[in-house]
């Protein structure tokens, strides 16, 4: 039997009492009675678990759900009351006593004679034995192997120390417990209520609305006997599976007494006398509840059986993916972290410098060539922009004018040249900056997810592995800033190249010299403004048949060298920096490869030591 604590004080855990122990005494001639759901259980249902053995599967804790007894009601509706009555089992019992969290019974076969008790509480499990437990449970041995859950009864006014929201919590538990196709919901109803205002009955309704599962028992008859009849008759309130009434033990009295008391009302009382005898009592409530749960069974158990066999699928495969324990041989963990890295060595080639992704087929963030295409050229596109067509010539024109020098009036300076050309290249000296940080930024996350990916079963070398990255990618990231910032003061240094595009560029440019020069024809200028203007023209159409190729050699330089740099890095320097970093002066890491992590040991231990 597993049951919280019922007490007058709320709680948030759920406490277990299972007992499996020779039938307890109920009278004081030590008279032996069977429990109504027990005779009844072990003519229809022990047969058919013992045939597929789901009671010792333990599946439930595997998230199979198998057909449970849900108990529900609104608060005092006698709930606890018929649990006893159906099973035997005394609860406690006294003044303000009553049920605050999930009482779940769990009634467990024993074929041994000696008493097994014990508790359990918020994951703990402590032997005991029955004079420390409260002298009002008990257990019989010849229990069927059944779960019914008693959840708290619904009140919507808080009392005492009950928290505020005490209606929305127990109506979350409810919907937690009943939802479930496989519970079988077990709607306790006081005869001293109008059915159609329990809010047990509308919360049923809400996951059974066909009512196929549930079924209502009416206590408390003996209270309010009028028009009880109109009421399991005319169901205004869909229960598919029917009525029984029921009249509960009362204080003290033993099982047998309580069955007399029962049985005597519906027989002799002028109104529940008239009620048909196939809907009133205990023992008729105990053989629709293992009907009920015998059909049930039959219809789940095809897809319990496929759950089991797609969960023991799913547990195998994963046994087979966890790491060997290396026991203490350094060889055998040397060779299983040479493959961890070769395998991912190769992963990364392929995503990298391949360009093939059928490891990741729907993950764009690992379709790295296509990624840094993408980065490049968003590059190539920045730079472009950053020229300017503000004030046409004027720039030319002042650099002109403050480059001249004593000489001939119609030679270019070079040094204006290449003070535009300077000007330009810091306008856009940032922007290779950004796309090296960023392209190595993205490579870093791709390198650490794949060496994460591929040692997740070492999880005690993940963060050498992860450091030895970063350590890695800082150096190499420093590299090649230096490259950038070598490039484009190169670049600053000399106008110079062998292209044959840049004279043929100049020369259709200049070929617009003339027309531009009629355009700016004004005869009450001097001679030296025109020779100003002409020369300004002429620099300009240099510098922009020059400037194209100076971007272009820019991009291509940078992508040249990170191509080299990331095929350095995945060919010779991971490898070298990983293993330095795992090594150690003592190959500490290594040794770390013993240990069997926790993580794994956790899920191995269910399949190695069932």
């Amino acid at each position: 039997m597993s049951a919280s604590k019922r007490k007058n004080e709320s709680t948030s855990e759920q406490r277990n009492v299972k007992k499996s122990s020779q039938g307890s005494n109920e009278s004081s001639n030590n008279e032996e009675l069977t429990a109504p759901l027990v005779s009844s259980y072990n003519a229809r249902i022990r047969p058919l678990l013992d045939a597929v053995k789901l009671r010792h599967l333990n599946v439930m804790k595997e998230g199979i759900e198998l057909p449970t007894i849900v108990v529900v009601g609104d608060q005092s509706s006698g709930k606890s009351s018929v649990l006893e009555s159906l099973a035997g089992i005394n609860l406690p019992r006294g003044q303000g006593i009553c049920t605050c969290v999930p009482f779940i019974m769990r009634l467990q076969h024993h074929s041994s004679p000696n008493p097994d008790l014990h508790l359990e509480y918020n994951g703990k499990v402590i032997q005991t034995d029955e004079t420390h437990i409260d002298e009002a449970i008990n257990v019989p041995t010849g229990v069927p192997d059944l779960t019914m859950v008693d959840l708290p009864g619904i009140t919507r006014v808080p009392v005492r120390e009950q928290p505020k929201d005490i209606f929305e919590q127990i109506s979350s538990i409810f919907m937690e417990y009943i939802s479930p196709k496989e519970s079988i919901i077990l709607n306790v109803l006081s005869a001293t209520i109008d059915f159609p205002t329990c809010e047990s009955i509308r919360m049923s309704q809400s996951v059974d609305k066909s009512g196929e599962r549930t079924l209502a028992v009416v206590t408390k008859a003996d209270k309010a006997p009028e028009g009880l009849i109109e009421k399991v008759t005319a169901d205004d309130v869909n229960i598919g599976l029917g009525y029984v009434c029921v009249k509960n033990r009362i204080g003290d009295d033993s099982y047998e007494q309580a069955r007399m008391e029962e049985a005597k009302l519906f027989e002799s009382h002028p109104l529940l006398s008239k009620i048909d005898k196939s809907i009133v009592g205990i023992p008729v409530l105990a053989q629709k509840l293992v009907q009920i749960q015998a059909n049930s069974m039959a219809k789940c158990l095809p897809d319990i059986v496929k759950k089991i066999n797609e969960k023991l699928n799913f547990n195998v495969s994963e046994l087979k993916q966890m790491p060997q324990n290396q026991s203490s041989n350094i060889g055998e963990a040397m060779t299983a972290f040479m493959q961890i890295l070769g395998i991912a060595k190769e992963s990364l080639r392929k995503i990298l410098l391949r360009g093939e992704f059928d490891e990741y087929p729907d993950e764009k963030k690992m379709h790295c060539t296509a990624r840094m295409a993408e980065m490049l050229n968003e590059f190539s596109i920045k730079c472009e922009k950053n020229e300017s067509t503000d004030d046409f010539l004027m720039e030319e024109i002042t650099v002109l004018e403050e480059a001249k020098g004593i000489g001939l009036p119609n030679f270019l300076p070079r040094t204006a040249f290449l003070t535009i050309l300077q000007r330009n290249l810091n306008k856009i000296s940032s922007a290779p900056v950004e796309f090296v940080q960023k392209v190595w930024k993205y490579i870093e996350d791709v390198i650490v997810c794949i060496l994460m990916r591929h040692s997740k079963n070492y999880p005690q070398l993940q963060s050498s592995m992860r450091r030895a990255a970063q350590n890695l990618f800082a150096k190499m990231k420093e590299q090649s800033m230096d490259r950038v910032m070598e490039i484009v003061e190169m670049e600053k240094l000399k106008d110079y190249t062998c292209n044959p595009e840049y004279m043929s560029v100049w020369t259709k440019l200049m070929a617009q010299e003339e027309i531009f020069m009629q355009l700016m024809k004004d005869h009450s200028k001097p001679t030296r403004i025109k020779l100003e203007v002409q020369q300004a023209f002429d620099m300009k159409m240099r510098m922009a048949a020059y400037w194209n190729i100076v971007l272009r050699r820019i991009v291509d330089n940078l992508a040249l060298h990170l191509l080299f740099s990331v095929q350095n890095l995945v060919n010779k320097e991971m490898e070298k920096e990983i293993v330095n970093e795992l090594m150690g002066p003592n190959g500490d890491g290594i040794k770390r490869m013993l240990e069997e992590s926790p993580s794994v040991a956790t899920v191995n231990t269910p399949f190695l030591h069932p």
